[in-house]
């Protein structure tokens, strides 16, 4: 008999909610984290926002969990007091030439299940009149949340329902074994093994070396990880209130555009951009040389803002599947029989909407091991 039922690799927002979905339903449940404390990488560094599901592909992974995600978020928030706040957010047309995008995101946004409602310019400028507008969507679900809060809540749950949780644990080996996979992992100078009938890669920017770990060629399963650093401006506080909702530009190609986001407590940033790092240094410095640029992002949507206003504020790097210049890339959410690997379940690429859709994506990898 195998030393745990499941054992959950990662301790980021999605890790936690797979190991407090399963700890419902299976016994022992482990989740593995290499750093000092769960979240601290990509799940505390992010924007906090609940995302409503207006812009990925109709029928997707990351529409579907999202619009799940969003719903049981808010639920799970309510219900165990996660602090959070339904704040709407505004998409805005800043030219003419953009009208028709609106156009496209509100027939996206209403396909994904994601409420959505038309503005003139003078309703966006009713609402928000330091923006630049020639109209604009109105997101009324989107909102903000305490990440922190959240990976508390799960972190807990986990807790009090048996699961065990170990940090300052890096697993190092995931080999096949007749009752599942004996797991190798290393604390400090040490390193041990157990064995575990279920493995769920959750690993975030590491996803990609767990899976070769199990003997996939990442390669050639597009689960190789390009880091992605997304950095942020804020405005001094003196500034707060020139919004006072989520406020985001059309989107290009490959970026939702530098947006103004507020956190729970009224600070305004803006962010993120999109940095491809050559590596896979996890440098979360932000350039203040950037400042000029991101003035000029800003100033897209708020013509108020001078360079002078900004300054560096904080960094995350994402874990995408797509190099730079690829189009975008679903969630990769697979159990792993296919390949020869019965019990191996690998999320790779879980980048934004993955802390909104984190319930969800509990909900069906539990469905994927009780099937």
């Amino acid at each position: 008999m195998a030393d745990a039922a499941v054992t959950v690799i990662g301790g980021g927002v999605i890790g936690l909610a797979i190991a407090a979905e399963l700890t419902q339903r299976h016994s022992p449940v482990f989740l593995l984290e290499r750093n000092p404390r769960y979240g601290q990488e990509t799940s505390a560094r992010n924007s906090e926002v609940i995302h409503a599901g207006i812009y990925y592909p109709q029928g997707s992974l990351k529409a579907r969990l999202c619009v799940e995600g969003r719903e049981l978020l808010y639920t799970l928030c309510e219900k165990h007091g996660v602090p959070h706040q339904r704040i709407t957010k505004v998409i805005t047309a800043t030219k003419k030439e953009e009208e028709g995008e609106l156009e496209r995101l509100y027939a996206a946004a209403t396909s994904n299940g994601a409420p959505i409602e038309r503005l003139t310019a003078a309703r966006v400028s009713a609402m928000e009149p330091n923006i630049t507008t020639v109209g604009g969507l109105l997101s009324p679900s989107t909102g903000i949340i305490s990440a922190h809060g959240l990976m508390d809540y799960f972190y807990h749950a986990i807790r009090e329902r048996g699961g065990e949780v170990q940090m300052h644990c890096t697993v190092v080996g995931l080999d096949r074994v007749s009752d599942g996979y004996r797991v190798s992992i290393r604390e400090g100078a040490e390193v041990s093994s157990f064995t575990t009938e279920w493995v769920v890669n959750a690993a975030g920017l590491e996803a990609d070396t767990i899976a070769a770990l199990a003997g996939i060629d990442v390669d050639a399963a597009g689960y190789r990880i390009h880091y992605c650093k997304g950095s942020y401006f804020a405005l001094p506080a003196s500034m707060n209130g020139v919004v006072q909702r989520l406020v985001y530009p059309v989107p290009t190609k490959h970026s939702l555009g530098v947006h103004a986001v507020l956190d729970l407590g009224g600070r305004l940033k803006f962010g993120p951009d999109v940095e491809y790092l050559p590596d896979r240094i996890q440098n979360y410095t932000v350039d203040p040389s950037k400042r000029a640029i991101f003035a000029e992002s800003v100033r897209r949507i708020l013509p108020m803002v001078k360079d002078e206003d900004l300054t560096p504020d904080m960094s995350g790097i994402r874990p995408k599947t797509q190099a730079k210049g690829d189009p975008v890339r679903d969630f990769a959410i697979t159990h792993e029989t296919a390949r020869g690997l019965p019990g191996l379940i690998n999320l790779v690429g879980m980048e934004s909407p993955g802390l909104t859709a984190s319930p969800a994506i509990a909900r069906y990898v539990a469905g994927m091991i009780a099937a």
